[in-house]
């Protein structure tokens, strides 16, 4: 029976079953897995110089791959890296950045803008590709080719970016304005064709499957609940949510008095203990603050759940948040956009800043000169790391060990990486630290206590965003919909992808085209506290095999949209799950960190404690921010190439 189940979901196509960065054993000190190109030490040359090197077209696990990760974990392990028998380079630069994500090549760009083109400036990274979480994934059928965003989503309300983030888009040729004008027409497509949204009640949790269109609009109408699994009662109170008149749930106390009693209660608590509905209702509401924190209504303070819009406080008489407080602090950003503003997504997400990024770095990498024409760009993964250019990127290179040659005010800073099974060494003016700050005091152990202490401190949150091509998308347009709600299944969401286009990278425009699935898991364990979710979390990502991933998503794919038609075994043509055990940047929550931490810029915030700079040593990435947010991650490595012009003079070695 489960072979024949099997079958049906199509398990055995081996087109969606390849996991091209599975490793394989390679003795380093102790069991170590690399990637199928490193099977001869030494002498094997670089995996990006082979002739079909080109990652985002990987499927399969993808995300933190194997490969990324086992070295990190053996480090964390033994506390520390044997350094013995590492070999000098004798590659010398004037910067080294650690980590290739966001905010690593960001910190590039700042140095050699301030500095000069003939910097000599090295990147280092443990995945196969730049971009950390932006990246993208990539597939061709039936000679369309196909994107959409591996991780990073979107730049989200631009119009409060900060001034180094907003200089560094314009600097890289991102035009937003041209990008929404462009697609104006488009971004409509689904809403002109009438595809609207739905949720979809699964059996383990309600006896039966069950897919219910949605009302336009948020509220939800009476033949809605009629036609929901929801008892009588859920039904009554789900409906009194949005239209009946709620009462004031915390009568004689002001605005400001009940913001602090809203602020250390979670919405559920909220929505169960005070409000009272009926705890079928929660269902609809479980997962709030997932898109953000990683973590479900359980620990979602209410008043941000308030600040996002969701229901039950509009009989409080809550005075609007003024600028400045939470949405407007780094590390905030979750509260409702301003009027007018929004967030911009591009087909493969915030790939394309990242993309253009390497581009102003290396041209020669990334074919093209406009926004436009990257989007269909073929990077060339063998220019990127080449001894007659000034900036390099080196990927598949996990950093060990960053200390000074001597004191903390050495002149010159020594970083070790492990590639290709082997520990190597090269020395720079300065080093900044773009990757998580928790490996941070395993890669510098002669920092501080207290900033090891505060480096520490957050917990990132993981998540997963599943990527699957499909042949067509009739269902969806059989069904009315173009995204689908499953609060109590695997991925909690199923949706297409926006319908944008970047010059060549067109959207489908009928429904009998190809497109890109998107779906979205959070792995968390509800009722446990923040952190400890993020934890249980995190093992589940990495315990978690791809098969049992795509046995899933199948399953689930076919119960959700088999009403429209859609053949699991048929209809999908490549699966790429971006698992990321270390996910979005640990932000304050006022249900378990001080409240001044989480709506003041207090300096006696971990984060603040943590980013401080250490001789050459300075530390740019979002967890500094206490931001998961693109422009927290510039913003960060703005003030990290600052700190170390300014604490030393920088005259280039030239290239």
């Amino acid at each position: 029976m489960g072979k024949q189940r099997d079958r049906d979901l199509g398990m055995s196509r081996e087109v969606t079953r390849r996991d091209f960065i599975n490793g394989v054993a390679i003795p380093v000190g102790g069991a170590l897995v690399l990637p199928r190109w490193a099977n001869a030490l030494g002498q094997t040359p670089a995996p990006e110089q082979e002739p079909n090197y080109y990652p985002p077209t990987e499927t399969g696990m993808r995300g933190s791959h194997d490969g990324s990760w086992e070295v990190g974990h053996q480090m964390r392990d033994r506390r520390g890296w044997d350094l013995s028998g590492a070999t000098d380079t004798g590659e010398r630069y004037d910067l080294v950045i650690v980590g290739g994500g966001i905010s690593g090549l960001a910190a590039a760009h700042f140095f050699i803008d301030h500095v000069g083109r003939n910097a000599r400036v090295l990147i280092l990274d443990n995945h196969d590709d730049f971009g950390g979480h932006a990246k993208r994934n990539e597939f061709r059928y039936n000679g369309r080719l196909l994107a959409l965003n591996g991780g990073t989503l979107n730049i989200e309300s631009p119009e409060r970016y900060n001034a180094p983030s907003r200089a560094l888009l314009d600097a890289v040729g991102i035009d937003l304005d041209r990008f929404l004008t462009d697609n104006a027409d488009s971004r409509r497509m689904y809403r002109r064709m009438g595809l609207g949204s739905a949720y979809f009640f699964d059996k383990e949790t309600w006896g039966t499957d069950r897919f219910v269109k949605r009302d336009p609009g948020r509220g939800y109408s009476a033949e809605f609940a009629a036609r929901t699994p929801l008892s009588a009662t859920a039904q009554r109170d789900l409906l009194a949510l949005y239209n009946a008149p709620l009462p004031d749930y915390l009568p004689g106390l002001s605005s400001a008095e009940k913001k602090a009693r809203l602020a250390k209660m979670s919405y559920t608590d909220f929505m169960l203990n005070v409000v009272k509905v009926d705890p079928q209702v929660m269902w609809f509401f479980q997962n709030t603050g997932n898109g953000s924190f990683a973590v479900g209504a359980d620990a979602l303070p209410a008043l941000f759940a308030w600040q996002m819009g969701q229901p039950g406080f509009s009989g409080m008489h809550l005075e609007p948040t003024p600028d400045g407080v939470l949405a407007d602090l780094p590390g905030g950003h979750h509260g409702r956009q301003r009027p007018g503003g929004g967030a911009v997504h591009f087909p493969d997400g915030n790939a394309t800043l990242t993309r253009l990024l390497v581009r102003s770095l290396i041209p020669k990498a990334v074919p093209g000169s406009t926004q436009e024409d990257v989007g269909a760009s073929r990077v060339d993964y063998g220019r990127l790391d080449r001894a007659d250019q000034t900036t390099r990127i080196r990927l598949n290179s996990t950093v060990v060990n960053v200390r000074h040659r001597g004191a903390e005010s050495a002149r010159d800073v020594e970083v070790s990486y492990v590639r290709l099974g082997r520990t190597r060494q090269v020395r720079a003016r300065a080093c900044v630290m773009a990757c998580w700050n928790t490996v941070i005091p395993y890669l510098v152990p002669e920092l501080p206590d207290r900033q090891k202490e505060a480096l520490a401190f957050g917990v990132k949150g993981p998540l997963v965003y599943t990527s699957v091509a499909i042949r067509n998308w009739t269902a969806f347009q059989n069904l009315g919909v173009s995204r689908i709600s499953t609060p109590s299944m695997y991925h909690t969401r199923v949706g297409l992808d926006e319908a944008v286009s970047l010059g060549d990278l067109r959207h489908a425009e009928s429904p009998e085209e190809p497109i890109v699935l998107s779906l979205g898991r959070y792995p968390a364990a509800p009722g446990q506290p923040r952190k400890e979710q993020h934890r249980i979390g995190r093992q589940d990502l990495l315990s978690t095999t791809f098969e049992t991933f795509e046995r899933k998503l199948r399953d689930q794919l076919g119960r959700v949209l088999g009403g429209g038609g859609f053949d699991p075994g048929r209809d999908i043509v490549a699966i790429a799950v971006n698992r990321w055990p270390h996910g979005y940047a640990y932000t304050y929550n006022s249900l378990y960190d001080p409240m001044e931490w989480v709506f003041t810029s207090t300096n006696e915030r971990p984060c603040v404690i943590g980013r401080q700079p250490f001789g050459q040593i300075t530390i740019a990435n979002s967890d500094a921010a206490a931001s998961p947010h693109t422009d927290a991650a510039i913003l960060e490595a703005h003030r990290a190439v600052q700190e170390v012009l300014q604490r030393r003079a920088m005259p280039v070695l030239g290239g």
